[in-house]
C-alpha cells in the first residue's frame, strides 16, 4: 500500500478539521435557532424578549453589539426597543432614528439582508467613535405577511467573517421574531376590547341598578312637591326643591359616567381612538376641534391608554359644557421626558371674577387627577394669555433599558 506524502497527510487533516469546524457551526446554528423558536413562542414580555433575542444572536454571529428596532405608529421612524454592548451614550442617540436613515433605510427598502464595511456615514451622523471601531455591521429587516415591522442590527468590532449557515439563518430568525413582535400587537388589541367589554359590563349593571333607582326617585320626588303644594308649606317646599335639582344633577352625572363607560376605545390604540373623537367633535359640540399628534411613536400600556383617554375624555367634555369657546385643539407632544397632553379653548377661561377659579366642574377635575396620579403623572390648569383655558395632561415616558 502506498504511503501519502508528510504534505498531503497535513492537507487532509486540516480539510478534515475545516469540515468538522464547519459541521460544528452548523451544529451550533441549528441550536440557536432551536432556542430562539422556543424563546419566542414562550416569551410574552417584548423588552424581556429582545433582550435574550440579542443574547443568543450576538453569540451566535461573534458580534460585539446589537440592537433591535420596531416601527413606530407614524411608520416614518424606527425605536431602539432594545440595545446590547453598545455605549450608554450611543444608545440614547439611537433611540429614535429615521425609517431612510443611510444603510440600514437601503435594506429595509430593499427588503434585504445586508452587511457593510462603511459605516462612514453613521458616524458622521451621530458623531460617536463606537462606528468608528466598528469593522462592519449587519442590517435584518423583520417582516411578517410581507408588513414591515422593525429591523436587528448586529455590529463586528473584528475582522470575523459571518459563517454561510449564519447568514442563512439570519432570515428564518427574523421571521420569527417578527411573528411574535405581531402577536404582541394583537394580545394588546385584545386585551383593549376585554378591558372595553368589561366596562360596558359595569355600565349595564349600574344602569339596571342605580340609575333606574334614581330615575324612580325623580318621579315620587315630583309626586311629593305636588302633595306639599296643597298644604302651601314653605319650608317643605324649599327643601323639596334643593333635593330635585340635587338629584338632577346626580342623575345627569351618572348618565354622563354611563356614557362614558360605553365608549369603547378603538381596538387599535388611544391615538387611533382621539382621532375618532375628535372627528365628531363638532357635531356634537358645535365646537371647532383641532387634532394634533406630535410623537411618532406613543409608548403606553393599555391601562395607561385608558386612562389618558377618559382624562382627554372629561376635559372636551368640561370645554363643551362650561368654556363657551368656538374652537379647542387637542395636542399629543413630548416634552423632557415626559407625555404632554393638551386641551386648549378660547372660552372665558377657568379662573373668573379676578383670581377666583371657576369651580363648576371642580368634582371632574378632581376625578382627572385622580387618573393621572395612576399613571405617575400630574394635570396642570391655567387661562391662557391670550383667552381661554388649557389644560395640560404629562406623563413620565417608559424608558428601554
Amino acid at each position: 500500500m502506498t504511503e501519502c506524502s508528510p504534505m498531503l497527510q497535513q492537507a487532509d487533516g486540516e480539510s478534515r478539521k475545516e469540515q468538522g469546524g464547519m459541521e460544528a457551526s452548523k451544529m451550533q446554528a441549528l441550536r440557536v435557532l432551536s432556542e430562539v423558536t422556543a424563546t419566542l413562542a414562550s416569551e410574552y414580555d417584548l423588552e424581556a424578549l429582545f433582550n435574550r433575542f440579542l443574547e443568543m444572536m450576538v453569540r451566535l454571529s461573534g458580534a460585539s453589539a446589537g440592537v433591535v428596532r420596531v416601527m413606530t405608529s407614524d411608520g416614518q421612524h424606527l425605536r431602539l426597543a432594545a440595545s446590547l454592548g453598545l455605549p450608554p451614550e450611543l444608545v440614547e442617540k439611537e433611540r429614535l432614528v429615521d425609517i431612510n436613515c443611510g444603510i440600514c433605510g437601503a435594506a429595509l427598502r430593499n427588503d434585504e439582508i445586508s452587511q457593510t464595511r462603511d459605516l462612514k456615514p453613521c458616524l458622521e451622523r451621530t458623531r460617536q467613535p463606537y462606528f468608528g471601531e466598528c469593522s462592519s455591521m449587519v442590517v435584518v429587516p423583520l417582516e411578517h405577511n410581507g408588513r414591515l415591522l422593525g429591523a436587528y442590527n448586529l455590529y463586528m468590532t473584528e475582522e470575523r467573517p459571518i459563517p454561510e449557515e449564519v447568514s442563512l439563518l439570519f432570515r428564518t430568525i427574523s421571521e420569527q421574531l417578527a411573528m411574535a413582535v405581531e402577536n404582541t400587537r394583537l394580545m394588546r388589541e385584545n386585551l383593549r376590547m376585554t378591558l372595553m367589554s368589561e366596562r360596558q359590563m359595569m355600565a349595564n349593571e349600574v344602569h339596571d341598578s342605580l340609575a333606574q333607582t334614581m330615575a324612580y326617585m325623580k318621579m315620587r320626588i315630583e309626586l311629593l312637591r305636588e302633595a306639599l303644594l296643597q298644604y302651601e308649606s314653605g319650608k317643605a317646599l324649599k327643601y323639596s326643591g334643593d333635593i330635585q335639582q340635587a338629584l338632577d344633577e346626580a342623575y345627569a352625572s351618572l348618565r354622563e359616567l354611563l356614557t362614558q363607560f360605553r365608549n369603547r376605545m378603538d381596538p387599535l390604540g388611544l391615538e387611533h381612538a382621539l382621532k375618532e373623537l375628535a372627528s365628531g367633535y363638532f357635531d356634537r359640540t358645535g365646537i371647532r376641534l383641532e387634532f394634533e399628534n406630535r410623537i411618532p411613536d406613543l409608548d403606553l400600556t393599555v391601562d395607561q391608554e385608558v386612562q389618558v383617554f377618559h382624562i382627554l375624555q372629561e376635559a372636551l367634555s368640561n370645554v363643551a359644557r362650561h368654556s363657551g369657546a368656538r374652537q379647542a385643539t387637542l395636542t399629543l407632544d413630548a416634552d423632557d421626558g415626559q407625555y404632554a397632553f393638551t386641551v386648549e379653548d378660547d372660552g372665558r377661561g377657568v379662573f373668573v371674577m379676578g383670581a377666583q377659579p371657576d369651580l363648576r366642574h371642580h368634582f371632574g377635575i378632581s376625578i382627572m387627577s385622580e387618573r393621572a396620579q395612576r399613571l405617575h403623572g400630574n394635570i396642570e390648569i391655567a387661562n391662557r394669555p391670550q383667552g381661554g383655558a388649557r389644560l395640560r395632561l404629562l406623563v413620565p415616558i417608559r424608558q428601554e433599558q
